[in-house]
């Protein structure tokens, strides 16, 4: 390799000199001073056409995420609160998109950062490329929105064997040298040039099996040494030049925004493609050097938990990637108290600060090089669901925050954590294995070895528990698709733990007992051996690991839930209603705080066997008399199941859509299915295959359903419409406050209306003045059309029409002409190329199908400011759509039965963003009023 240019050699600071106690070699690693301190004279920044690309640490803040991300603004702001931080400079996410605009492949033209090197190596007193006294780089990813391990990283840069042969000469420590050199070639190779993991990994195991060894620690300066060789022989073309390296790894991190696991961590958390990441150059701390080193993550609560106690993991003598890749289990932060006492106080000093400045769980990296603490990150902390809420009831009895400010932490799509069991403490149990409870809930499945087989088989409706050894970024997919994750290896601050928590999953890992074999797809634990599909149940609450199932319970009376939900009804302007078409569904619903039903879907009375006979019956009647016969029957039931549920929502809106899906959907389609109809119904087979080949449809979502039903078949209308009148009639003569709604769906013209609402009307005030009993019964409609939202003036303006309620589900086939059953097959691939930000049936599209609603409530209530508008299709329980939902003043939204919490969490959390900005600027205004003279 090439020689490195040589340096001025200048020392580190009396100041920041180490204990005389220590050898000369660890104090020629050790930096200068702990914050970085810029030159007056010092550039400024890289800002060639008025662009600043490159940012000191002195010269940013926590408010400029979007600019320096994640990482880069807290380092910034750690700087300003004099933490030990090791000096840097940050690349802003603008130049990552300059990078992709540009297209060359390198970096942009303009990318000027030798300046802000020069700046670090006055910082630490060492040079880049100076093997006397050589400064390391770690080049770092930094989105704005924390991706854990998502992206790339590149570390130790900035070795060539010259620069190994003098940091062996400064330190005395040959060992430290090679094993630091081995973990440059490593992740250079693999992040850098884009080398399979799997060879530079089977010399190390090679090597420990010849030895007879097991940890990394075990292995010693000629086992490093012969690593490095191996390691040059897998890959020759590693750059021996530092500053060719440094241009290949910011590289790198630009490229790794747009890779596989990136783009499907951005899709599930809904992060924009167009941020783009940061790049963070940032001067090396060593935690290999000796035992009088390590490195370790730290959260001021614990994330699993909640509980305000200081929690996290270290391992002495090792570097970062060793705690967050789970390849050994760390210790607890207790132990690093006993090792390093002084260091530990340091430590908890730090987190105590940060967290009362910041006012929310931080979890933080550090290293400790030679007794010295260096701190490398801070953010707001992932947690787990129980743990969210937790905190934010606990910080707000603390005095740290407003319930409105706690509210806004509060992950809403994380809360139906609350609505799943988790285990039955009197459930019969086999134990088989016990790891660290890395994320809680309880999960069971079957066993798969490999994220692929997790995600194909949870598409085929299984569920299932990904068992790895160790979790990479690479299985994100698996761990997305997973019921549970179990691991062998890691820690609490590991991937597997970071990420589930991160996404609400169960996980047990470090379950050091398991043996797995992902080729062999095995997992032993003990005398147990278990094949790829057999069940286990996983409690990431105890980190305990069971055979077969487990009976689950529910946790949704969490008393600190419950009093997140009491924060979001004081304050939400939305009402939740539920989508619910059974007593017990209404009666669920109810319980998880639904303020009435938005809608009651009729046809779903309509299914079970002995139903069905008769709706086919009615269907397949070749004259009215016959059809009006079967349909006295159908009345009884539908009669009596809206009954049951006007009585478990007592005193609450029920909103009954009449019939609206194709009538042939009721028809069976097999010639034996058929045949058995017509001998029920004493027909010739032929009538029956007639009618079913009539009513077929080439698209039936488009066909003949919905209001169309009632235009062509007036009398189906009418019979429920009576069913809904006779249900409320006896529920008020039984002393209770029914208070029914009938919606039209599918209209896309006020004229059918016209034609309908009448007879609805009609049919209704004859059976309650049979009844003797006043009940009111108010008429709205579906607006599930472009039509019907261009027209919606006019359709509310029709007589007697007092409601309309978005279908978002039909209007956003409508919108974007896509069918919801068949687009799962390409959806993804629209995400995966950046055509879709996210999936528009799971989240509402605010630009077109949003824009189409704007328009018709802005019509609507200029016709008729008083008409109630609402939302019942699948959106009403989505976070992001129950915001939209908020702001554009709707009423009420409506969702199924275990969305009701999220929704009215989500619905106070809209609502919380205005008390809280309305806040910030009293508080504003209040510092800025000048006090009257005495």
């Amino acid at each position: 390799m090439l020689r490195s240019v040589s340096s001025d050699g200048t020392s580190g600071s009396e100041r920041n000199a180490p204990p005389a106690s220590r050898t000369r070699g660890a104090r020629a690693m050790q930096m200068k001073s702990q914050a970085t301190q810029v030159k007056t004279d010092a550039p400024a920044s890289s800002s060639e056409g008025g662009r600043k690309r490159v940012y000191l640490l002195s010269e940013g803040n926590k408010d400029m995420k979007m600019l320096l991300g994640g990482k880069g603004a807290n380092l910034c702001e750690m700087t300003k609160l004099n933490l030990p931080v090791p000096p840097a400079f940050i690349i802003t996410t603008e130049t990552c998109l300059e990078y992709f605009e540009e297209g060359t492949g390198d970096l942009p033209a303009a990318l000027d950062y030798e300046f802000a090197l020069k700046a670090i190596e006055e910082d630490t007193g060492k040079k880049f490329g100076d093997p006397l006294n050589p400064l390391l780089v770690s080049v770092r990813s930094g989105a704005p929105a924390s991706m854990p391990g998502m992206m790339d990283t590149v570390l130790n840069l900035g070795l060539n064997d010259d620069i190994v042969e003098g940091i062996i000469k400064t330190t005395g420590n040959e060992r430290f040298a090679y094993d630091t050199y081995r973990r440059f070639l490593n992740m250079y190779s693999d992040v850098v040039m884009d080398l399979d993991k799997e060879p530079f990994e089977e010399v190390i195991t090679s090597i420990k099996k010849r030895k007879g060894i097991k940890l990394d620690l075990e292995m010693e300066a000629a086992d490093w040494k012969e690593v490095v060789e191996e390691f040059k022989k897998l890959n020759p073309n590693v750059p021996s030049d530092p500053r060719e390296q440094l241009r290949g790894a910011i590289l790198a991190v630009f490229r790794s925004w747009n890779n596989d696991r990136a783009i499907r961590y951005r899709s599930y958390n809904n992060i924009p493609d167009e941020w783009g990441t940061a790049v963070n150059v940032q001067a090396m701390a060593y935690g290999n050097m000796n035992d009088g080193c390590g490195t370790g993550v730290a959260f001021s609560r614990n994330p699993s938990t909640g509980e305000n106690k200081f929690f996290g993991e270290f391992l002495p003598n090792a570097a970062g990637e060793d705690v967050v890749a789970g390849i050994r289990t760390p210790q607890p932060l207790e132990e690093m108290a006993a090792k390093w006492p002084g260091v530990y106080e340091e430590l908890y000093k730090y987190q105590e600060q940060l967290e009362k400045y910041y006012c929310d769980m931080q979890d933080i990296e550090f290293t400790v090089e030679n007794g010295r603490l260096y701190m490398l990150q801070c953010r707001n902390g992932k947690r787990t669901a129980k743990a969210a809420v937790k905190i934010a009831v606990d910080m707000v009895k603390e005095g740290a925050l407003t319930e409105a400010e706690a509210l806004l932490r509060i992950p809403a799509n994380q809360m139906d954590f609350f609505l799943h069991p988790t285990l039955d403490p009197k459930a019969q149990k086999t134990r088989i294995g016990e790891g660290l409870p890395a994320s809680p809930g309880a999960a069971t499945g079957k066993i798969v070895f490999t994220p692929d087989d997790a995600e194909v088989m949870a598409n085929m409706g299984e569920e299932v528990i990904l068992v790895r050894k160790e979790t990479t970024p690479e299985d994100i997919h698996g761990m997305k698709s997973a019921e549970g994750v179990l691991t062998a290896l890691g820690g609490m601050t590991s991937h597997a733990a970071v990420v589930a928590r991160g996404m609400g999953k169960c996980c047990v890992s470090g379950c050091t007992a398991a043996e797995v074999d992902a080729k062999g797809k095995v997992l032993k634990l003990g005398d147990v051996e278990l094949k790829e599909h057999d069940v286990i149940t996983i409690d990431g609450s105890t980190g305990e690991v069971y055979l077969g199932t487990v009976e689950r319970r529910s946790a949704a009376e969490d008393e600190d839930f419950q009093t997140v939900l009491g924060w979001a009804d004081q304050m939400r302007k939305l009402k939740v209603l539920t989508n619910a078409d059974t007593p017990d569904q209404a009666a669920q619903a109810r319980k998880l705080g639904a303020q009435g039903i938005g809608l009651c879907r009729s046809e779903h009375m309509f299914f079970e066997p002995e139903r069905i006979s008769s709706m086919r019956a009615m269907i397949v009647a070749e004259e009215k008399g016959e059809r009006l016969q079967h349909l006295d029957t159908l009345s009884l039931f539908q009669r009596e199941d809206i009954s049951g549920i006007l009585k478990e929502m007592d005193g609450l809106p029920v909103t009954v859509r009449l019939l609206d899906p194709p009538l042939h959907e009721f028809l069976p389609h097999s010639p034996d299915e058929m045949q058995s109809l017509a001998d029920t119904l004493g027909k010739p087979f032929s009538v029956v295959k007639d009618r079913v080949k009539q009513l077929q449809e080439v698209n039936p979502m488009l066909g003949f359903r919905g209001c169309r039903l009632s235009v062509v078949y007036p009398e189906i209308t009418e019979m429920q419409a009576r069913a809904v009148a006779r249900a409320a009639a006896a529920n008020k003569k039984a002393g209770l406050d029914p208070k029914p709604e009938i919606m039209v769906p599918v209209v896309s013209s006020a004229k059918e209306l016209r034609l309908i609402v009448p007879r609805i009307e009609a049919a209704v005030k004859e059976e309650l003045d049979k009844a003797g009993v006043d009940v009111k019964i108010p008429i709205g409609t579906m607006l599930e059309l472009p039509r019907a939202c261009e027209t919606a003036d006019q359709i509310v303006g029709t007589d007697a029409v007092e409601f309309i309620s978005f279908g978002t589900n039909d209007l956003t086939q409508t919108v974007w002409g896509f069918s919801r059953d068949d687009a799962i097959r390409f959806i993804g691939r629209y995400q995966e190329q950046g055509l879709l930000d996210f999936d528009p049936f799971a989240r509402i599209d605010e630009e077109g199908v949003g824009g189409l609603i704007n328009m018709a409530v802005d019509k609507a209530r200029t016709k008729q400011p008083e008409t109630k508008v609402g939302i019942c299709g699948e959106h009403g329980g989505e976070p992001n759509s129950v915001q939209f939902f908020h702001s554009s003043n709707f009423d009420y939204v409506s969702c199924s039965p275990f969305r009701v919490p999220i929704a009215r969490i989500s619905a106070g959390q809209a609502a919380a963003v205005e008390v809280s900005a309305q806040d910030k600027l009293y508080r504003e205004s209040i510092t800025n009023v000048k006090r009257a003279p005495k």
